[in-house]
């Protein structure tokens, strides 16, 4: 079994580099895999670098980060799947783009929500370490700076993900609880709604793998939970 571990916009593997030590350590096969970001590189091209991630293996974990859920969901459809696990990802449905999903999932209403209740001010210009590096350890906020690329392409936003449905394979969806740009309860609605499964909480905010990976490690071994 391997686990194929995906990021999310950007594309720097660097965001599973703790979870992928600790799954190895565990002797567990994990591969951290890198998109080629900006012009002319979109879902066929990560597809493509998910796909050749695998190596061949004939029993895949696939586990996507954020906007990574669009490209576990070609993935999906042409490597031996055996589970799909999300963290503070984007679920798409059948034909949705990455830009048109923010509008349909309600994410505007449900994170201005959880900024006023959270006492942050929802009108403010977004603040990339508010939103994304607030819990991180130093070191690790200085290993993201290091792995900064291109920007995902606007193809890449615009393009409509065509899959048929995800695979009749368990599921695993894990929120971080102290997510300020997809809001852990927000997370949970969506999860209900387009698998029909329930989350599981973890420490930490969007990039949980980083901060917090012990917790979602446990949730990644084989025999893990899929919903509660």
């Amino acid at each position: 079994m391997r686990y194929i571990l995906l990021p999310g916009a950007g594309g720097a593997g660097y965001v599973w580099h703790r979870v992928a030590e600790q799954l190895s350590a565990r002797g567990l096969d994990a591969v951290a895999v890198d998109f080629e970001t900006g012009d002319g590189h979109a879902l066929a091209e990560y597809t493509a670098a998910a796909v050749a991630a695998a190596d061949g293996a004939d029993d895949v974990v696939i586990v996507a980060q954020s906007m990574g859920g669009f490209t576990a969901a070609l993935a999906a459809q042409v490597l031996p799947v055996s589970r799909i696990v999300f963290l503070n990802a984007m679920i798409p449905v059948p034909g949705e783009s990455a830009e048109g999903w923010w509008e349909a999932v309600g994410h505007g209403p449900a994170m201005r929500e959880n900024d006023i209740a959270e006492g942050r001010d929802p009108d403010a210009e977004f603040d990339l370490d508010l939103y994304f590096l607030h819990d991180l350890p130093q070191e690790e906020r200085d290993g993201l700076e290091q792995q900064e690329g291109e920007p995902d392409s606007a193809e890449m936003f615009a393009e409509a993900c065509d899959f048929p449905g995800w695979p009749d394979v368990p599921i695993t969806v894990i929120v971080g609880e102290d997510d300020r740009l997809f809001p852990a309860a927000f997370q949970e609605r969506v999860a209900r709604e387009r698998l029909g499964v329930d989350a599981h909480r973890v420490p930490g905010g969007h990039l949980a793998a980083l901060a917090h990976p012990e917790q979602i490690v446990e949730l990644l071994l084989p025999g893990g939970r899929t919903a509660e």
